[in-house]
């Protein structure tokens, strides 16, 4: 299983790895990343291997959030089942 998570913001250093860090915290792995920088702002979206997590799924969307509502950055994680519905349509 995987999720499609994404952050976008203000450029400021560390994003990336308060992001990894959490991911790390909660069980999932990183399987791709890609990040990019347009003058003032961060846009990055990775996709992240759950299978292993260690809360339910919707714990960590909430973590995401918060992760990102502490560094005033929009993160949001989706899981790929309803990723790959969405764009069935």
């Amino acid at each position: 299983m995987k999720a499609v998570i994404t952050v976008v913001g203000h450029d400021s250093k560390g994003i990336i790895a308060k992001v990894s860090t959490k991911c790390a915290e909660l069980g999932a792995n990183i399987v791709e990343i890609s990040q990019s920088v347009l003058k003032e702002y961060f846009a990055m979206i990775m996709v992240v291997d759950i299978q292993d997590i260690t809360i339910p799924f919707t714990d960590m969307v909430d973590a995401m959030q918060k992760l990102g509502e502490e560094n005033g950055l929009d993160i949001r994680a989706m899981h790929e089942n309803i990723f790959n519905s969405m764009h069935r349509i």
